[in-house]
């Protein structure tokens, strides 16, 4: 199953940008033309051509974070495969990732996972990281943290909502976290435990400036415990609600511009 959803919106226009062609007002004059020759052929082709190109855009994923937080673990289960699978992103607990690294999702080549080295090291410090990773050419992030989130993760969320796209942050290890919790509060059960680790994860981000985050608590070792589901089920409705939708309201548009004006004369 394919889990990965993003902003498809910015991806196009981020993709033509590339091209150097506007393919937004291209796609809107061609179609608008066939529209007003009442070709309805043409307009239906042109609309074709429009979806089979948005079809077949890449989507690039960054998983990033603090150094040791579980980011290629994460990248490994959401790819549906095991760290010792052939073709893993490597594993460690010292910072294996040294530079941005591709991984292509097994079920769909057009989605790329990117592993990116953890912010907030010697060789990689926050003041430079964003330059480094190329971060504006990520469509969607996951922000991942074992432990508290700290000023790090909260600077990297607020540069991606500067840029207009889509993160989440995901508490890694939870399954230790519990472990951890319960030797603090051992009358509590799992379910309580999660929310106590969820409220933290909240109030930590909060105090760092960041507002209702969106926070995911996984294991990525034990993926049917927690909220891996969870996590897979909102980046899917996430493509779904951006890509499908938009390519269906932005061709409505379109269509009913163009007959509204021609209606006019």
């Amino acid at each position: 199953m394919c889990f990965l959803q993003t902003d498809v919106t910015s991806l196009r226009l981020q993709d033509w940008k590339h091209q150097g062609i506007n393919m937004s007002d291209s796609f809107k004059e061609d179609l608008q033309k066939a529209l007003l020759k009442k070709d309805k052929v043409g307009a239906a082709k042109k609309a074709q051509e429009y979806l089979d190109f948005i079809n077949n855009v890449p989507l690039n994923i960054a998983i990033t974070g603090e150094s040791g937080s579980g980011k290629s673990t994460l990248v490994n289960a959401l790819r549906g495969i095991k760290n010792n699978s052939e073709g893993a992103a490597p594993t460690g607990v010292t910072e294996t990732t040294m530079e941005p690294t591709e991984y292509t999702h097994p079920e769909n080549p057009k989605i790329k996972i990117w592993d990116l080295p953890g912010v907030g090291t010697t060789k990689f410090p926050a003041a430079k990281y964003l330059k480094h990773v190329g971060f504006k050419k990520y469509d969607f992030f996951i922000i991942v943290s074992s432990e508290r989130f700290k000023e790090n993760d909260a600077k990297l969320a607020k540069e991606i909502k500067k840029m207009k796209k889509n993160f989440y942050f995901v508490r890694s290890k939870v399954d230790h976290n519990i472990q951890d919790e319960k030797e603090n509060s051992p009358d509590l059960k799992e379910d309580e435990l999660l929310q106590v680790i969820r409220n933290k994860c909240t109030k930590e981000l909060e105090k760092l400036g960041i507002e209702s985050p969106k926070v995911f608590l996984v294991s990525s070792l034990k993926l049917h415990l927690y909220e891996f589901r969870e996590l897979s089920r909102a980046l899917m409705m996430d493509l779904l609600n951006s890509s499908e939708k938009f390519c269906f309201f932005l061709c409505q548009t379109l269509i009913w511009k163009s007959l509204s004006r021609r209606q006019r004369f």
